[in-house]
């Protein structure tokens, strides 16, 4: 296109504005310049033009023929209650054309415990499927034919026990291990920047890492031995190119530990997959999945394969589960079908599509099957897979590949100069720099720029409750217990003893493979507790320390008004008490993920408050103990994995038999409204559920607070 056209075409669409063309250019959260306009120019000298299907550097997808020749793998990611309940599920799901099994575990099972343990009491069951022993996995999976169905498993901190029991419920269902296909997610690297579920410190994590991929080289060639996971960095608040630089790093990290343990690239390369979130931005999230692949070819070539298909990143995607909202919940429906739409142009090789009522509780059978057929109607009615990536010469798709390529790369180089991921983790960077774009994207939301229809513009003044599914966590349990005491009683002591000290010899002493030590354990009917409590006596456990980011919520809102008011108004109310009133912003349970609670912690410390952010994975009695002991006005308890219920009444019950009844007590989080009078009438003042602005809840505390000043 010559200068001239281009020139008529400026001034024509600065006419019909009637304004400067660049109030039409849009910054994103990554930095990139979003025009109005793209033309061939934009693309001159962009590298990975005129590539192929199927060639390196796989922009345009792994296989030559993709969707054309097979569609992607509909993967619903799913788990919940019993193993029973959850088999059931599975089985009605791939009845009715869902093509793998994707399991969600309860949170008591990461973390490596068993269900009867006391720190659980309210997870069990909840956010997840509780799996204890080899017995349970067995009736997880029972009638599903495990020679033919690919199962994907979410587990990350007890990842040893999970694919050891997983390896024996296959045998013991007639299957050897070699028959096995699949997924273990197995990237610990980023439950220490996001999602927090890990148990041992990173150095031990790691090899535990490369112990998984070292056996499953050896023995499962059908089965990925790691999903190296972006999917809940962007989750927590990450922009696409962290997203995309921390995931890709990770792999790399990943893959010198292979090789430090005398594989070859070769070897276990083609077994790695990837773990994609695909958010609202619809082109830029089609064309990071292809700068995703740009970047990994790049990246193993330094490793000189030679098996081409050692450097194709292959990737599992899954919808946003932070762009549901739980105001006017339908519109989730449609959120969920332009996201799948978008991962579908990028190229993902598999797909979940979350339900529309993830935003307050598990997804019901009616909301599953709708997001189950959102996939099929994709496949069979739209027209997409008729063409391999018909995105591909876009001029606007083709330029944010190359920069999102270029920026997240240039990322990646600075986590090298740190020594590599590890390091970087150790050091904090990835969670700093996430958490602060968290709390920017939160800001942008609560002024109005970032606009979410029905939750801070279009929003309905009255909403319906809709059906949602509620799991009966202490029948859960105690069923989970009676298991666990039958295993107990029918195993043989002496080949148990004997299997956990090999166990924890192998993870001392550095020799041997955890994975095939603990595939003995789970043989002897090792519990998923007792054989992390054997790695734990080995490695130790691993405690994070809480910190709160300062200085960019309230930079966000600069000399705005609104802002003004309410440190304005905090200001006087100190001044009237003497102090500033403390909050505690506590986690229960095995809840890791903070992104709520890490927001409110550094959006209350701009506006004044004195914050205290209580560490992860407290029991009731320990928050209490912390908040008394702290001499706080608030008590802030987040929720996102549905033990509330549990949980917050024994906080408070806490709190009553330590005489701190004045303690004012909120909840926040994935809370249903049929939930809230619960929690009412059980001692809490306000419940802040999913899209509550954080001006208006700051208002509301300091309403409470006026209401309480007599007592401090």
């Amino acid at each position: 296109m010559t200068q001239s056209k281009l020139d008529q075409w400026r001034a024509l669409a600065e006419k019909e504005i009637k304004a400067d063309l660049e109030t039409l250019t849009w910054h994103t959260p990554e930095g990139i310049k979003v025009k109005p306009l793209y033309t061939e120019e934009d693309v001159a000298g962009v590298p990975h033009l005129g590539s192929l299907p199927g060639f390196e550097p796989f922009v345009r997808g792994p296989r030559a023929t993709m969707y054309a020749g097979r569609p992607w793998t509909i993967r619903q990611y799913a788990g919940f209650s019993t193993a029973e309940e959850s088999n059931a599920f599975y089985r009605k799901a791939l009845a009715a054309g869902q093509q793998g099994v994707s399991v969600a575990f309860d949170l008591a099972t990461h973390r490596g415990y068993d269900s009867d343990h006391p720190r659980v009491e309210g997870d069990v069951g909840k956010a997840g499927v509780a799996i204890d022993s080899v017995e349970d996995m067995k009736i997880l999976f029972d009638g599903i034919p495990l020679e033919k169905v690919s199962v994907s498993m979410t587990m990350n901190g007890a990842v040893i026990p999970i694919l050891a029991n997983f390896i024996v419920a296959g045998e013991e269902q007639g299957v050897p291990r070699g028959k096995l296909s699949g997924t273990i997610q197995n990237d610990i690297l980023k439950e220490f920047m996001v999602r927090n579920t890990y148990i041992y410190p990173p150095e031990p994590s790691m090899r535990i890492v490369a112990d998984i991929i070292e056996y499953t080289a050896r023995e499962m060639p059908k089965f990925n031995s790691i999903s190296i996971s972006g999917y809940h960095m962007q989750e927590a608040g990450a922009t696409l190119v962290q997203e995309l630089a921390f995931t890709l790093a990770d792999g790399r990290e990943y893959v010198r530990a292979a090789l430090r343990k005398g594989l070859d690239v070769d070897a276990f390369a083609g077994r790695l997959s990837f773990f994609f979130a695909i958010g609202m931005n619809f082109f830029m999230e089609a064309a990071k999945l292809r700068a995703a692949r740009l970047l990994w070819s790049r990246v193993m070539k330094e490793f000189n394969p030679k098996d081409p298909r050692s450097m194709m990143l292959r990737t599992h995607c899954q919808t946003s589960g932070v762009s549901l909202q739980e105001q006017d919940p339908y519109n989730n429906i449609v959120r969920t079908a332009y996201e799948a739409l978008a991962a579908v142009l990028g190229g993902t090789q598999s797909l979940h599509t979350n339900s529309f009522d993830e935003a307050i509780a598990l997804p019901t059978e009616f909301s599953a099957r709708i997001a189950r057929n959102t996939q099929l109607i994709l496949q069979h009615e739209t027209g997409v897979t008729k063409v391999v990536d018909p995105l591909a010469g876009s001029y606007y798709v083709e330029r944010l590949t190359h920069e999102l390529a270029e920026k997240a790369w240039a990322l990646m180089e600075e986590i090298e100069a740190m020594g590599g991921m590890t390091k970087a983790v150790a050091e904090g960077l990835p969670k700093r720099m996430i958490e602060e774009a968290t709390i920017r994207k939160q800001a942008a939301v609560d002024r109005g720029e970032t606009v979410i229809v029905g939750v801070n513009k279009y929003r309905l003044e009255n909403e319906d409750e809709i059906d949602i599914l509620s799991i009966d966590n202490t029948a859960v349990r105690n069923a989970q217990i009676a298991r666990i005491e039958t295993v107990k009683r029918q195993r043989d002591p002496k080949r148990l003893e004997a299997a956990l000290e090999a166990l924890e010899k192998v993870a001392r002493s550095g020799e041997g493979n955890i994975l095939e030590a603990a595939v003995e354990a789970s043989r002897a009917r090792a519990t998923v507790g007792e054989i992390s409590d054997a790695l734990r006596r080995a490695f130790r456990e691993y405690d994070a320390v809480p910190e709160v980011v300062e200085a960019v919520y309230g930079a966000a809102y600069k000399d705005e008004p609104e802002y003004e008011t309410i440190v304005s108004r905090l200001k006087e109310f100190s001044s009237r008490i003497g102090e500033k009133p403390k909050v505690m912003v506590a986690k229960l349970g095995q809840d890791g993920h903070d992104r709520g609670a890490k927001v409110i912690a550094s959006a209350f410390g701009d506006i004044g408050f004195e914050v205290l952010a209580g560490p992860l994975f407290q029991t009731p009695e320990e928050a209490a103990e912390m908040a008394v002991r702290a001499k706080v006005h608030v008590l802030g308890v987040s929720s996102l994995a549905a033990g509330h219920k549990t949980l917050v009444p024994s906080l408070i019950e806490a709190l009553k038999t330590k005489g701190a009844e004045n303690i004012i007590v909120v909840c926040g989080g994935v809370i249903p409204r049929q939930d809230r009078q619960f929690l009412l009438d059980h001692g809490v003042a306000a419940v802040f559920g999913p899209g509550s602005n954080v001006l208006d809840t700051a208002h509301t505390i300091l309403d409470l607070l006026e209401g309480k000043r007599r007592n401090f």
